[in-house]
């Protein structure tokens, strides 16, 4: 039996700085990748734990428990049918000869090998002993497939060398316990020893074991190793600086991801700029600090911008003057185009760009982005019209919207569009919630983002995430997967959202058949609506999943296809009473009965209204007085929009329903008296599903 001990393993590779916006990806990848390659070979547990580092300059993992050599193992192998492998005297045939040497088989095995079912027909198996796997045999191509699998869009070479990786490569460590695992990965033979920080260290650092290993970095190396505390590290370190300062950080998304990738051991200065760039709009500085520097703009406590900003630096030294000195040299170039653009933006009113827009292709099946912005701002207004805003201003703001794409400001900061055109907008003199729409017309633009604080916002926000969407799918550019390039389903959670929580009036079919209208002749296809419905209504359902509603109200409400989206919470509310109820289920059941009847009916429209001439039943009678007596009460609750109440009222008829299905033969074989106690049922139907489907609450 093999000797295997156990003891943790440490793998690391060393290189040159790697990208930053992967290097998380790139650990957890990896470090995935290494587990699942022992696991495989059975060196370590199925659920093995395991603590993954990464730095600018090293990926790096570390498992805790992982033998030297896996168990041995039984394995069995279907061979070939006993009808093949035996020839008639019962002897092995050629065929099972062949394939036994192959395999390095005994034909003297032949008795030792089982018989079963494999299908139709009998088969050959065959149980042998396979050794463990030696760590020293296997790690090296463990380590080489995981780095296979990272994503990796380009590789590079560099020297002589035939190497590919993201970055060149100068170490390797494979460390069991104490013991060095040799091996070669990308041209590198393993070895004990690392580097540490780029400046703050100095030659080689030896390993002494590989749970040493973040340590032995962190004292010798000064390279803080795990990703998760280095960045808990900087967040920390920020937050104090800002404390200390009375200030608060303008939090971008996936810079402190980005700059925990920049770094080995992070330090905090404060570096400031002059207050009279404060003249710019702040958005503008904050994006070019944020995006070309990496700084942290300070906020006062009214959110506005201060002259001074977090650098996270990779230096910890006594005196930072040389340090903070530099990074202000190098921001004030950025800060002073930012004023530059701005100034020279606002030199040409922003009506004067419309016509620029005539020269940017939007897409080349849909024309220019002046010809979208002359559908949006058709759309706009009719929308605009039904919920009360002030088309006019509708109008204005939807003709303004995309006007700032061609400034110099957001050529340089795409981020910035609609923001710099609510400010060029105010500078113009426009009305202000003209202005507040222009920059609005683009919310919700992710999952929580504020929705527009005006109507006219509403309209014109409405109208450009329809035209996008009715646009695409108009010619058949869907999303696939998880491809989306055009934001497809970001478009559809937004319109969602707007008509949901601004609780706006319209019909998203006719808001659909409006955008549509927009549209010259031939440019959409015919039948490209339904499919447009579909996408939109499966966006909600995973809305309102998310949000916490039960699958089954959600099926219930979403099932009957409603038009209008602003009543859906009213209906969720009103479900989810509903089926608390102890009638609720029997309800749902007979409901889901009634559907599987009508089922059966060529054209259930014709079936018309349930006569009481044809009834001989009590039962039916009974059940046509009830359904009469309740038809009133529950359009009034429709027209009210008091969805509990309607339901409510329908719980009513349970006892009705069981005595109609317990003693009456729906199906009768008098084709009047069937088709009269269908259109009852029908009649019912209308009346339970007003809400919602109320038979997907059926178990």
């Amino acid at each position: 039996m093999n000797q295997a001990k156990h003891a943790p393993l440490l793998v690391e590779l060393l290189t040159e700085e790697l990208p930053p916006k992967a290097l998380a990806r790139f650990g957890e990848v990896f470090s995935a990748g290494v587990v699942a390659g022992l696991v495989q070979k059975k060196l370590v547990a199925d659920n093995a734990s395991y603590q993954w580092f990464a730095t600018p300059r090293r990926l790096a993992v570390l498992i805790p428990d992982v033998l030297s050599v896996a168990p041995d193992q039984e394995v069995e192998e279907k061979l070939m049918p006993v009808s093949v492998a035996l020839g008639a005297d019962g002897n092995p045939s050629p065929a099972l000869l062949k394939k036994l040497e192959a395999k390095g088989i005994n034909a003297s095995e032949l008795p030792k090998f089982t018989k079963r079912l494999d299908g139709k027909s009998e088969t050959f198996f065959y149980t042998m002993q396979v050794a463990g796997a030696h760590l020293g045999n296997v790690l090296s191509g463990i380590v080489a497939d995981a780095l296979k699998k990272l994503p990796i869009p380009k590789m590079m070479r560099w020297g002589d060398s035939d190497v590919q990786f993201v970055r060149p490569v100068h170490g390797l460590i494979q460390l069991h316990g104490d013991q060095l695992v040799p091996g070669e990965v990308l041209g590198l033979q393993s070895r004990q020893q690392t580097l540490g920080h780029r400046f703050l260290s100095k030659g080689l650092i030896t390993i002494p074991c590989a749970d040493d290993y973040a340590e032995t970095l962190r004292k010798e190396g000064k390279v803080v190793a795990d990703y998760a505390e280095r960045r808990g590290t900087i967040g920390a370190q920020l937050a104090a600086k800002a404390e200390a300062l009375g200030a608060q950080i303008n939090q971008a998304e996936g810079l402190l991801d980005e700059v925990t990738a920049l770094v080995e051991w992070p330090v905090i200065y404060v570096g400031e700029f002059e207050p009279e760039f404060l003249e710019v709009p702040q958005e503008c500085l904050i994006l070019t600090m944020q995006q070309n520097q990496k700084y942290f703009p300070l906020l006062d406590g009214s959110g506005k911008l201060r002259n001074q900003f977090l650098i996270v630096s990779n230096m910890a030294v006594a005196d930072p003057k040389h340090i903070i000195g530099g990074n202000q040299r190098v921001v004030r170039p950025r800060l002073s185009d930012a004023r530059f653009f701005f100034t020279q933006d606002r030199k040409e009113p922003l009506a004067s760009r419309i016509a620029k827009l005539g020269n940017v292709v939007y897409h080349n099946k849909l024309g220019t982005q002046l010809d979208r912005l002359l559908r949006v701002q058709n759309l706009a207004t009719q929308i605009g019209n039904a919920i009360g805003a002030d088309t006019t201003h509708v109008a204005r703001a939807a003709e303004l919207a995309k006007a700032d794409l061609v400034t110099d400001m957001v050529g340089e900061f795409p981020e910035l569009q609609g923001i710099m055109g609510r400010y060029y907008a105010k500078h113009d003199g426009e009305a202000n919630d003209v202005a507040e729409a222009i920059a609005d017309h683009y919310r919700p633009r992710f999952a929580g983002d504020d929705l527009p604080s005006n109507n006219v916002g509403c309209a014109v926000a409405l109208a450009d995430k329809l035209d996008t969407l009715v646009a695409f799918f108009g010619i058949g550019e869907k999303p696939t997967g998880d491809r989306d390039p055009f934001g497809l389903r970001r478009a559809a959670l937004g319109v969602l959202r707007l008509l949901m929580e601004r609780q706006l009036p319209l019909e998203l079919p006719q808001l659909i058949q409006w955008s549509a209208g927009t549209f010259p002749a031939g440019t959409l296809q015919d039948d490209f609506a339904p499919g447009l419905m579909a996408f939109i209504t499966d966006r909600l359902r995973n809305l309102l999943k998310d949000q916490g509603e039960p699958q089954d109200v959600v099926e219930a409400v979403l099932g009957i296809n409603p038009a209008r989206i602003d009543r859906i919470p009213a209906k969720l509310s009103a479900v989810r009473e509903f089926s608390a109820q102890p009638d609720a289920l029997a309800l749902a059941a007979a409901n889901k009965r009634i559907g599987n009847l009508l089922k059966k009916v060529d054209d259930v429209a014709a079936l018309g209204t349930p006569s009481a001439s044809l009834m001989t039943e009590a039962q039916e009678k009974a059940l046509f007085d009830q359904v009469t007596a309740l038809a009133p009460t529950v359009a009034d609750a429709m027209r009210a929009e008091a969805y509990t109440d309607a339901l409510m009222a329908l719980a009513q008829v349970r006892a009705s329903v069981d005595a109609f299905f317990e003693d009456v033969m729906v199906m009768a074989e008098d084709a009047k008296v069937r088709q009269n106690r269908l259109a009852l049922l029908k009649t019912l139907s209308d009346q339970m599903n007003a809400v919602a489907d109320i038979a997907r609450l059926a178990v």
